[in-house]
């Protein structure tokens, strides 16, 4: 069990969470851009423009894409109203892989 748990890690699936781990190799881990765009399956100028994309919005001082609220972060019975997402909702942009 603990290798699937594991490979939840290590090997993510999920565009987000395949970007945040990109990111954390580069930035964290000190990982080559080369590297780390081999390993989570981006090209390489395609991670180049996330890094710098990710940098800007640090220095702006913005969340990072891969943040957001969810339902789960509201408390229960605190009132809030649950938003759908309908057809003229905002499509998430993704990386290019």
């Amino acid at each position: 069990m603990d290798d699937a748990c594991r490979r939840f890690f290590v090997e993510p699936e999920q565009t987000f969470h395949r970007r945040y781990e990109a990111l954390r190799a580069f930035f964290v881990e000190g990982q080559s851009l080369e590297s780390t765009a081999a390993r989570f399956g981006y090209r390489v100028a395609a991670l180049r423009s996330m890094i710098s994309r990710f940098r800007s919005g640090c220095g702006k001082g913005q969340s990072p894409p891969f943040f957001f609220r969810t339902d789960g972060d509201v408390p229960l019975g605190s009132g809030a109203v649950k938003k759908s997402m309908g057809p003229n909702s905002p499509t998430p942009r993704t990386a290019a892989h």
